[in-house]
Formats: structure tokens, sequence, C-alpha cells
């Protein structure tokens, strides 16, 4: 018999998804939401009152839940499919990224009034992020309902007067926390000192600090589609990355397997963002800047569009992490630049295949090589040094800085004066 869950963004109700006999999704607008509403939920969903079928409705809601091993854990302990992305939003889904939330057919809207918080001392915590492998996204806590996508054990939360605390009922997160990658020495600082860094050299970015458990240091960051609404309240801002928007599955978010390319996210922009031409400089910003830390893995799903408004906005920089100072990491970059995947080898020609061949294109692209690798070399010795001074210290920063000079210095000579 064919399945039905509720889909809601902001509290709205949107339409139903539904799974078929034969398995697969299908997603319909109310009508109601299609008379009231200007933007769908997702550029590759756009409003209209015909069903959607196939592959952009797999795409879309598919990319809401995690990646690779943990889904399969998620769906081991929940005993279900790890294929059956009905079944895990119907178990998870109350608190998806961005402004969506699914419930049963037959099960009313959660009364957002009043949240459901509990507060966790250090012992708690602790005790919860040693179950988090066997229990991805905290499954087996009574209540809590949140899906986060990404290849890393992660939990959503709150975080008030300092402590963590679990936002049960599908009520609306404030916090993401993650504990320290296994295989990846000091991710928590990595993470962090890229992040920040981010915002000093302009780009944006959320705020972002290390929550020590016992002598563990793990990074939590306030999520950017959250902001407290006129009431006071925790209200949603939708978002989605450039895979749901696209219509690309998760599983092949790189380039390299089918995921978007630059030149894809570029158009995209170009169609959609309520500020394109600043859009445009803005992700090229971030193209440069992953390359100067070092982060290959900024593949389809690592950036998203914002919505403040009927149209979108590029959203802040998020899962910045320099994977190129670890040996056991890949080397080649998500997304190509100017058809090479190899850092090391990537010329200015390469960095010409950004933008138009023209004179004034090339010379805006020169200054914005320039000024990122002046930026990041003027502060990443500052904070390194304010890292020190919070008692911060991971042998990490010290590669991340050296990698940057190098990158830098390598701008510095390949741009003309």
């Amino acid at each position: 018999m064919e399945r039905t869950l509720y889909v809601y963004m902001n509290e709205v109700f949107v339409g139903e998804l539904a799974q078929c006999f034969d398995g697969s999704l299908a997603f319909t607008y109310s009508p109601r939401f299609l008379n009231q509403s200007t933007s769908g939920i997702s550029l590759s969903l756009p409003l209209q009152s015909e069903t959607f079928e196939g592959y952009a409705v797999k795409a879309f809601f598919s990319g809401l839940l995690p990646d690779d091993i943990i889904r399969k854990r998620l769906a081991r302990y929940l005993g279900l499919s790890e294929n059956n992305t009905f079944a895990l939003l119907e178990a998870i889904g109350g608190d998806c990224a961005g402004g969506v939330s699914f419930y049963p057919k037959d099960q009313e809207l959660q009364d957002f009034s009043e949240e459901d918080v509990e507060v966790l001392d250090k012992n708690h915590l602790r005790y919860l992020l040693e179950r988090l492998t066997r229990y991805p996204l905290l499954a087996d806590v009574n209540n809590l309902r949140f899906s986060l996508a990404g290849a890393q054990e992660k939990i959503a939360t709150g975080f008030h007067n300092g402590k963590v605390c679990l936002i049960k009922g599908g009520h609306p997160t404030t916090h993401i926390l993650k504990p320290p990658i296994e295989d990846i020495a000091d991710s928590a600082y990595n993470e962090l000192f890229c992040m920040r860094l981010a915002r000093k050299v302009g780009l944006a970015a959320p705020d972002a600090t290390l929550y020590f458990v016992d002598d563990v240091p793990c990074y939590i960051v306030k999520r950017y589609d959250r902001i407290l609404d006129d009431t006071g309240h925790v209200a949603r801002l939708h978002q989605e990355d450039f895979c749901q928007a696209l219509g690309i599955l998760p599983e092949m978010k790189y380039e390299r397997e089918g995921g978007p390319d630059i030149e894809q996210c570029r158009h995209l922009i170009s169609s959609h963002s309520v500020k394109p031409g600043l859009d445009h400089l803005y992700f090229q910003e971030r193209i440069i800047f992953n390359y100067l830390i070092g982060n290959s893995d900024a593949h389809g799903k690592n950036y998203s569009l914002l919505y403040r408004g009927s149209k979108p906005e590029l959203a802040p920089v998020y899962d910045l992490l320099s994977t190129n100072v670890y040996q056991n990491l890949s080397n080649k970059m998500a997304m190509n630049i100017g058809g090479c995947d190899d850092p090391d080898k990537i010329s200015l020609h390469h960095w010409y295949g950004l933008v138009p061949e023209t004179r004034s294109a090339r010379a805006n692209l020169e200054k914005q090589l320039k000024n990122l690798a002046i930026k990041a070399l003027d502060h990443m010795l500052d904070l390194k040094q304010s890292f020190i001074g919070e008692g911060w210290k991971s042998p990490v920063i010290d590669d991340i800085c050296s990698l940057i000079e190098k990158r830098a210095s390598i701008l510095r000579e390949i741009v003309p004066v």
C-alpha cells in the first residue's frame, strides 16, 4: 500500500511525500501552499500542481539524510533499509537542514510554543558521544528526531549559557556538535581554525568554538539556517545544497562521479540568486580559499543556497577542513579548477578557467587571488596566537599554516604584478 508523510516548511504544510507501491517516491504540493507561496522547497522541485516523480524527488529528500557509513549504521539500528529514504525520514525527519520537517499523515504537527529541552552535563554528554557510533544521530534517545547530512558523526543541539542541550520533539535546533573524527588527527582544531580564518579574510561564516568533554575537544557551530523570530522563538530558514538544487543524488556529490562542477554551480547562481553578481564573487572566493587551506573535499553538498525571501542567496561557508595536511586522505579536489583536480599542479591557466575570456574578468580574478593570499597570510599567525592564548594547541594548526604559506607563495608567483 502507498504510504504518506506530511511535509512542512517552517511549520506550514507544504505537501505530501508518498512512497509508492514499487518503493519509488512521489511529492505533491498542497493547493493552499501553491496559492500562497512564491517558491518551492527546491529549485529542482518548482511550484506546480502536478505530482513530481523520479530522480529529482529522490535527490532532494535523500539529500536530507546522512551519507555513507552513518546512514548504514542508522538504518541497521532502526531496522530499516539504508536505501529507504521515506522510512528514514519518517523516523528522524522532525528537524532537518533548512526549513523542512516530516510527520506521519495521521500525526498532528508538534506545538512549538514551548521547547522540550534537556540540558546535558559533561558526564551525560560524554555518555551520549560514546554511544554515537552505535546509535547515529542519537536515534536511541526517546523523542529526538533530527537529521543531518554528511559523512561525519554529529548531533544537532541547543547551546544555552555554555551548556549543550538536547532539543526534542522536532523543535528547531540551533547548533551542530561534532566529536573528533576517527583517523583524522585533531579534526576539531582543524575545522575551527579554517572556519575562523574564513571569517577573518572576509567570508561569511557562522560562529564556532571548541567544547571540551573531559579533555576531548568537540567542534560546535551555530546553525546559520536558524534565527530568532519576532516572538523570540527559534525559527527555521530554508536552505538546500547545490546537489539538491540541481537534482543530483548525494552519492554522486563529487564531480568525477557525476556531481556538480564549478560551471554548473556558477550557472545555478546566475539563474536563481537574488544577487547573482555578488554571489559569483563570493563563490569564487570560496574556491580560492579552499585551495589555500587545502580543502579538497569541497563537493556539491558543501555549498548551499539560503532562502531569506522568495529567491535564494549563497549560504555561509561550512564544513571547512584542511584535508591536504593528512596523508591518508585523497589529494584530488572534489571540483576541478580549470580542468585540473590536483592542487599541486594548478597554474594560472587553470585559474583563468573560472572566468570569461576577457581582460577585465581575468584582471579581477588575479586581484582576488592576490588579495586572498595576502589576507590568509596576514591573519593566520594572529589566529594561531589566539588559539594558544585560549590554551588550544595542536600540531595540525602548524601544518595548515605551512600549507597556506606554500599555496599563497605559489599564487603570488604565478599572478602578474
